[in-house]
């Protein structure tokens, strides 16, 4: 083949498997690798072996490059549907790059993520998502999936990208911007703590300039004893002074809020509290995502020793109506996690009723039917996260599937409750 862009020249570059459910199909650069941080009770995801590290300018503009010629290639041989026996579809081409040359690894960087000594399911499920390495594979279905779905968007990680000076972060844009001229916005992920206490308004002010138009904040909870329990590091008033900064800074704010957190004893405090912060804050948008507990977490820990009691899903329900009764300011709030058993979206204060009638609709079932609600529920994010259903789910349902229907008049309320373990234990929150 006579081709522009030779497959043994392409090299795979660094992704950021960890960022928000809006930048699923963002490009994504790192800047720097995995959370210096790494404390969080309730986060699995960076507990078996990822090291923080920051990356040089030269890495990630050699990254830069490096998707620019994925880009070229996929422009050449798929999107401009040339013939003359080039490949026809995104596996074929991945093979024949593969084939030309071996499949490698970042020069940089050693894998240190390992989970062979994990016997838990679960966490092998989810770490199975979390790409440390860069594989040729990889970047070429993350580049094309960038640019079926527009090309617009781009994310630039890992956990806190607030650290770097602007100095840093605009040259990485502006080679991003000049290389990707489609692109139109930029987010990163950002610790409330970083953009308080760290961060100069004028710092912040740059970073806009510089292009970035919006900062992602896991603030998980406005209530100062969840936070503390949960070793996020940062008060309440840490946390408002850094969203009202990057307000302030002409970027947009994303929180994230995590209904069920304080666990049984500490739900009301923790969502009346979080109220108080979001009405204080008005962040742009509110992203509601459940509490999952993972194996080997510090949450987990605390749940076997009893000093943590899970709260029940119409508990977690509660803690999401009093945000929404409670909040007042104008934002955004969004349901946009599969760990969520309600679908909860609306603008504060417009459609306040409307989302406070559908979770009183949800309150107002019996117990069986919240927990047949459930399961549909479970069933639904999981088709929607994945297009499919797993073997050993499929397993389970054969008993209760009549003409090709779920028909669970003949279900035991525990046989219910197990398949929404099961779904629950698979789903990416």
């Amino acid at each position: 083949m006579d081709e522009k862009i030779k497959f043994s020249d392409i090299q795979p570059f660094e992704i950021c498997s960890i960022r928000p459910p809006t930048e699923n199909y963002s490009l994504t650069f790192r800047l720097a690798r995995n959370c210096y941080w790494n404390k969080c009770a309730f986060c699995p995801v960076y507990k078996y072996g990822a090291k923080f590290s920051k990356r040089s300018l030269d890495e990630i503009l050699a990254d830069i490059s490096s998707a620019k010629k994925i880009l070229e290639l996929l422009q050449e041989n798929l999107f401009e549907n040339i013939g003359g026996g080039k490949p026809k579809d995104l596996h074929s081409l991945i093979q024949a790059v593969k084939k030309d040359q071996p499949r490698l690894k970042s020069a940089t960087q050693k894998n240190e993520i390992c989970t062979d000594s994990v016997s838990d399911e679960r966490i092998k499920w989810f770490m199975s998502w979390f790409k440390e390495v860069p594989y040729i594979e990889d970047s070429i279905s993350h580049m094309y999936s960038w640019w079926q779905r527009g090309g617009t968007t781009c994310f630039l990680g890992d956990a806190d990208s607030l650290i770097f000076r602007p100095d840093f972060i605009t040259p990485v844009l502006d080679s991003i911007r000049s290389t990707f001229p489609s692109i139109r916005r930029f987010t990163i992920y950002g610790r409330t703590l970083t953009a308080a206490m760290v961060r100069t308004p004028s710092d912040l002010k740059a970073y806009r300039a510089a292009g970035i138009n919006r900062v992602h904040f896991g603030v998980e909870s406005g209530c100062r004893d969840v936070l503390k329990m949960v070793n996020k590091g940062v008060t309440p008033e840490e946390q408002a002074k850094g969203i009202l900064k990057v307000k302030d800074a002409g970027l947009s704010a994303s929180v994230y809020i995590m209904p069920g957190l304080g666990g049984a004893e500490l739900s009301d405090k923790h969502s009346c509290e979080t109220a108080d912060l979001l009405t204080k804050t008005a962040p742009d948008y509110v992203r509601l995502r459940t509490l999952e507990i993972f194996p080997g977490t510090g949450l987990d820990e605390l749940k076997k020793t009893g000093k943590f009691r899970e709260a029940s899903e119409e508990q977690v329900v509660k803690e999401i109506r009093t945000i929404i009764q409670n909040t007042d300011a104008e934002t955004l709030i969004l349901s946009d996690s599969a760990a969520n058993l309600l679908e909860i979206n609306g603008n504060l204060p417009r459609d306040r009723q409307r989302m406070l009638n559908a979770i009183d609709s949800y309150l107002h079932l019996n117990s069986r039917e919240k927990l047949e609600f459930s399961l549909h529920s479970r069933l639904n994010s999981f088709m929607g996260q994945y297009g499919g259903l797993s073997s050993d789910i499929y397993e389970m349902l054969i008993p209760f599937l009549k003409n090709n229907s779920l028909d669970l008049s003949g279900a035991f309320d525990k046989d219910i409750q197990s398949l929404i373990t099961l779904i629950r234990g698979k789903l990416m929150p």
